[in-house]
């Protein structure tokens, strides 16, 4: 429970979630444009 006060209620806790959430986003960020270009790709080539 302790780890969890710390998480929500600290300098540091706050800044992890930041972290974490700006990670997340990027990594959707990334996935969404890697599928769309492979989809690019694929459609390129089967022409």
């Amino acid at each position: 429970m302790k780890a969890i006060q710390d998480l929500f209620s600290t300098d540091y806790g706050l800044m992890s979630i930041v972290v974490i959430a700006v990670i997340v986003v990027g990594l959707g960020v990334a996935y969404g444009v890697l599928k769309s270009k492979m989809a690019e790709s694929a459609k390129s080539a089967g022409k």
